[in-house]
């Protein structure tokens, strides 16, 4: 196995929905090839997400009840320890608004539901690797 396919093996990706059919679908689907945690509720995403190894992601849902997706980011965002987590939206709320909302309150991506299995595998790889060569650390340049 390379250096580059152990390294995605091992990272964390943080589920949050509020429906156990969504979080037992996306367990099932990532669990082979990330670590899972799963959350249930925006205040519970937020603990996981501060304590212990931060995750390398986090699938969001928007419409959950108490705390909504979007200030569940807003919150990441406004915190220095997980800002820097890419936080991918996976919601019904589709319209150009909601899309521009998500990613001006600073999320990479924006998949719809219901899934497709091998788009959410893919866009989790891809912002996997992006962030795994954003976290390596910089050579000092020449000027």
């Amino acid at each position: 196995m390379d250096l580059e396919v152990n390294l995605v093996t091992k990272a964390t990706v943080l589920v949050v929905d509020d429906s156990p059919d969504n979080l037992t679908l996306l367990n099932e689907l990532l669990k082979d090839v990330y670590k899972v945690k799963l959350a249930n509720s925006g205040e519970k995403a937020l603990k996981l997400a501060q304590s212990g190894k931060l995750p390398d992601l986090i699938l969001l849902d928007i419409m959950m009840p108490v705390m909504d997706g979007y200030e569940v980011c807003r919150q990441l965002m406004d915190n220095p320890t997980t800002r820097h987590i890419p936080v991918i939206f996976l919601t019904a709320k589709v319209t150009v608004e909601d899309e521009k909302r998500g990613f001006d309150l600073g999320a990479v991506d924006y998949i719809a539901k219901p899934i497709s299995p091998p788009i959410v595998m893919a866009r989790v790889k891809n912002h996997m690797e992006r962030k795994a060569r954003a976290d390596l650390p910089r050579a000092p340049r020449d000027h």
